[in-house]
């Protein structure tokens, strides 16, 4: 099966955050693995602030975010998600960054895992709930 994953998981990949052992469960997984390609970004923006405000040594977060993009069987760009992403983002009233992975879930009918509290509350009574999985 083909799963969705958002930054918030990849995140557990190579951090040790709370969720970490599941993340680490759905990568281990025979699960194909995608993402839009803005997962490379948000992780990489991750990685500096924990560098920044936490301390991590530089080196560890760029070998993190190498080794993380290739967890991922498919990256798509974010150009194809675009205009279903900012569709999702105005009917939910929420970031349109979270929305490119609702966007690509719902393109593939496939699960979007995430560790988002946030975007899961969001969903809940909307047509994307089916499609969202806590993590």
């Amino acid at each position: 099966m083909t799963i969705v994953v958002d930054a918030s998981v990849a995140l557990r990949w190579c951090f040790q955050l709370n969720g970490s052992d599941r993340a680490e469960q759905l990568l281990r997984s025979e699960e194909r693995l995608i993402a839009p390609d803005l997962v490379i970004a948000e992780i990489t923006n991750a990685a500096w602030k924990f560098v920044t405000f936490d301390r991590l040594m530089a080196e560890t977060a760029i070998s993190a975010v190498r080794e993380v993009v290739k967890a991922f069987e498919e990256l798509v760009p974010t150009s194809v998600l675009k205009d279903r992403a900012l569709a999702i983002a105005i009917e939910l009233r929420h970031p349109a960054y979270d929305c490119f992975y609702l966007a690509l879930a719902e393109r593939n009918t496939s699960p979007l895992v995430t560790a988002d509290d946030r975007l899961i509350r969001r969903c809940v009574n909307t047509t994307f709930e089916k499609l969202v999985q806590p993590l």
